[in-house]
């Protein structure tokens, strides 16, 4: 029996961190898409989720001694079809709070059905509630309402680079409680490989199809292909890209970039030879330094720690 204990105690703990972890966004029934709800989440191999029938998010918080008063959303990518929510969410997640910053994972509505009616605004809905979920929450999870950033891969990439692009943009669908009367801009971003055109050759068509429909206006593929959408009040913003990347070129980040710069908002932005698609925090190549330039990054802004401190 005593050789079982220590089995039976993490069996315990598992069951229940995977039942008292995640929460709603919101109360009830969320608003957009199709109600009743028609699917059934599932999850695949490596933590992919789709079908998300109820969005939620899950809070990682650093220890006490190192808090800096950060937190970030964490928008794991999969071409709003899917969640990679292992290698683009929860290892995100431990990584910063072991730095210091209160990290909190959503599970934003994704599906690769279209009666779903998971398209444009839905994920952005999700995502902008989750910033302001944080700053309503702020004093009990220590956090400064003025250190809330975003973070998302790939198509999460995309739906980050809208919270700080279109975040003063009114989506009629969303709700009058006193949540989402808060603010929604955020105050920096970190986007890992992302999709940032839906309007252009080199975008990602599979997102392009899953956000916006199998025949979207023009009007509305331009309102949100966000790298047209920066200007002097976009936040700080931190991007990484493969030059090997064969599903989201690299374009993606260079013309987000170029456009921060022209509108004098700080912007790092790093290029590596090799790293393909969807390395997460491992990297390839010499991707693998990307963690290590993040880290330098917040550290510098005041919004973490080093890693051991």
């Amino acid at each position: 029996m005593n050789a079982l204990k220590p089995i039976l105690l993490t069996m315990i703990a598992t069951c229940w961190s995977a039942s008292a972890e995640w929460q709603p966004l919101w109360p009830g029934q969320a608003p957009g898409g199709t109600q009743p709800c028609v699917l059934v989440e599932s999850e695949g191999e490596g933590g992919r989720l789709t079908d998300i029938a109820v969005p939620q998010y899950e809070i990682y918080e650093p220890k006490p001694s190192k808090r800096t008063g950060a937190a970030v959303i964490i928008l794991p990518g999969g071409g709003y079809t899917i969640l990679a929510m292992n290698h683009e969410g929860r290892d995100y997640a431990k990584w910063l709070a072991d730095r210091g910053v209160v990290a909190v994972l959503v599970k934003y509505r994704v599906s690769g059905k279209d009666e779903a009616g998971y398209q444009f605004p839905v994920p952005l809905m999700d995502a902008r509630r989750a910033i302001r979920l944080t700053r309503h929450h702020a004093k009990a999870w220590g956090v400064d309402p003025t250190k809330v950033g975003v973070m998302g891969s790939s198509a999460g990439g995309h739906l980050a680079s809208m919270c700080a692009t279109l975040w003063e943009e009114k989506l009629p669908a969303e709700t009058t409680d006193e949540i989402d009367q808060l603010g929604c801009r955020p105050d920096f971003a970190v986007l890992v490989y992302p999709v940032i055109s839906m309007n252009d050759p080199w975008g990602h068509g599979g997102s392009k199809r899953r956000l916006l429909g199998a025949s979207p206006e023009a009007a509305l593929q331009a309102r949100v292909s966000t790298h047209t959408r920066v200007d002097g009040r976009t936040p700080p913003c931190f991007l990484i890209h493969a030059a090997d990347d064969g599903a989201v070129p690299v374009r993606n980040s260079l013309e987000f970039a170029a456009r921060c710069a022209e509108s004098r908002v700080p912007v790092v932005s790093h290029v590596f030879s090799q790293g393909s698609h969807g390395f997460g925090l491992a990297g390839r190549g010499d991707s693998a330094a990307w963690p290590a330039l993040l880290e330098a990054w917040l550290v510098a802004s005041k919004l973490g720690v080093p890693a051991g401190s």
